[in-house]
């Protein structure tokens, strides 16, 4: 429990080093809330889908989590690249407690972004339908970040070049944003896209958030919550072999 914790505040640490980095990347989040927003709100109010912005803010959300989670396996490069790793894995800790600690401080980065987005949303004119539920909007980002923080882990470990990494996830990671429903709703796809978007761990993050958000849902809030658990267990179990596999 010990290295969890040191892993996880040592995450937490280079997320408050790099906060300028942060607030560029609010950059492709507010591009897709502003401009997609704005721009299509008359063509989704035409087809009797209600305001657009209300639709949009909690994918862009889940958006910003998804990529700030997702790219933490880039810390693990870095830290390889400059020695860091290799002074980790010597500790006498199982190398699967130190992989949890590393997803888990991955994922506080990405909640932490994920609400600062949210708070923008509001200030850009999005209305939570309740308050209330705002605890429970919070568990899902929490559930997003924990499963693509293992994941991003999981690359990483396998992944020794920068630019590979960068290439693998870009065509790993923009399919599951955009198959996930963040921009469009799931209802009526045609049956390829329909079994794509179900197979998609995002879809049942988006439309967690939407559900206590603005009380839209698709698949239902239980199963949206089974589904990310089940994802989250996966992948903290290949991230945890994958790591234990490196080589120093």
């Amino acid at each position: 429990m010990h290295a969890i914790h040191a892993m996880w505040l040592r995450e937490v640490k280079r997320y408050l080093r790099s906060r300028v980095q942060i607030i560029a990347s609010l950059a492709q989040p507010m591009m897709y809330l502003l401009i997609l927003g704005f721009g299509l709100s008359p063509v989704f109010q035409q087809a009797g889908q209600g305001n657009y912005i209300q639709f949009v803010a909690p994918g862009v959300v889940g958006m910003s989590v998804l990529f700030s989670s997702v790219f933490s396996g880039v810390g693990l490069l870095f830290d390889r690249q400059f020695g860091f790793l290799k002074e980790t894995l010597v500790a006498p800790v199982p190398r699967a407690l130190i992989m949890i600690g590393r997803t888990l401080g991955s994922a506080t980065n990405a909640v932490l972004q994920g609400t600062l987005v949210l708070t923008v949303c509001i200030i850009a004119g999005f209305r939570p339908a309740s308050l209330a539920q705002l605890p429970l909007a919070f568990g899902f980002m929490i559930l997003i970040a924990i499963v693509f923080a293992a994941l991003g882990t999981a690359m990483g470990s396998v992944l020794k070049d920068m630019q590979g990494f960068q290439i693998i996830m870009n065509f790993i990671v923009m399919p599951i944003f955009f198959l996930s429903g963040a921009l469009f709703p799931l209802t009526n796809l045609p049956p390829v896209l329909k079994i794509l978007t179900s197979i998609d761990p995002l879809s049942y993050g988006i439309d967690g958030l939407r559900t206590e958000l603005i009380n839209i849902s698709h698949f239902g809030a239980s199963v949206d919550f089974t589904v990310l658990v089940i994802a989250a267990v996966a992948f903290i179990s290949l991230g945890s072999y994958l790591f234990s596999k490196i080589e120093i």
